[in-house]
C-alpha cells in the first residue's frame, strides 16, 4: 500500500520531492530497502497535517503536500488537481472532491464537502449535506465526497498547528474543521477519480477489489 502512494506522488510531475513521514520502525525499513527517502517523526501526533508540519521543520519549501498512506488509489492525477488551486496566490490550503457515489451520500466515514462558486469550501462533514429538504432525489442535487489529499502554504501550515483543536473539529473528527473555524479558507478542486481510504480489513478488501478490476 505504501509503495503504491510513493509511486504515485513520484509520477507527479509537480512534486519537487516526495518524503515519507511516519512513526514506524517498520515503514522505515522498508523505506530503506526500496531507496526511498523517509523521515521519523513522533508518535504523538494527532492528525496527518501535525506529522507534515514535523517534516517541514528540516525541509523548507513554499507549498507543503499532505498525501495519506491508506490511499493506495492515490494517482498522479490527483495531485495535478490538488495543486491546481495553489497557482493562485490568495490560497492557502487546497484540497479534492469527487462526485459522491450513491451508496457514500449516508455514509459517515464517507466526509461530504460543499463548495462556493468560486471553489472556497463551505463546509465538510460526515452528515449528508445539502440536506435535500423537499426530498427531490440524489439526481437533483449533486452530492460531492471529500479526498483526504492536502497542500498547505508555509504560514498556513504552522497556524494550524499553533492552534488548539476546534469545536467544530472535535465534534465531527474531522481536522480540516479547524482551519474554516478560525477563518483560513480551503479551496477544492474536483477531479472525476474516487479513492477508497483503508481504514479496516472491509476496506482493503474492496480496494483489492477494485485493483484487479483495473
Amino acid at each position: 500500500m505504501v509503495q503504491r502512494v510513493y509511486e504515485a506522488a513520484q509520477n507527479c510531475s509537480l512534486l519537487k520531492e516526495v518524503i515519507i513521514a511516519t512513526d514506524s520502525e517498520e515503514v522505515m525499513r522498508l523505506a530503506a530497502s526500496r531507496g526511498w527517502r523517509a523521515e521519523m517523526t513522533s508518535a504523538a501526533h494527532r492528525s496527518g497535517t501535525d506529522r507534515v508540519f514535523e517534516v517541514a521543520q528540516r525541509f523548507d519549501a513554499d507549498v507543503y503536500v499532505n498525501i495519506q498512506g491508506d490511499e493506495p488509489l492515490a494517482r498522479p492525477e490527483h495531485l495535478d488537481a490538488l495543486l491546481g488551486p495553489m497557482s493562485r496566490p490568495e490560497v492557502e490550503v487546497s484540497t479534492i472532491m469527487t462526485p459522491c457515489p450513491i451508496h457514500d451520500i449516508s455514509n459517515p466515514n464517507a466526509v461530504k464537502v460543499v463548495v462556493a462558486k468560486n471553489g472556497r469550501a463551505l463546509y465538510f462533514s460526515r452528515s449528508t449535506i445539502p440536506f435535500d429538504r423537499d426530498k427531490t432525489g440524489h439526481g437533483a442535487i449533486q452530492y460531492f465526497k471529500h479526498l483526504g489529499f492536502y497542500a498547505y502554504r508555509r504560514p498556513a501550515l504552522e497556524r494550524f498547528c499553533s492552534l488548539p483543536e476546534s469545536k467544530l473539529e472535535a465534534s465531527e473528527r474531522l481536522e480540516q474543521l479547524r482551519f474554516l473555524d478560525n477563518g483560513i479558507d480551503i479551496y477544492v478542486a474536483e477531479t472525476p477519480h474516487n479513492t477508497v481510504g483503508v481504514d479496516t480489513e472491509d476496506d482493503l478488501l474492496k480496494v483489492e477489489a477494485m485493483l484487479k478490476g483495473l
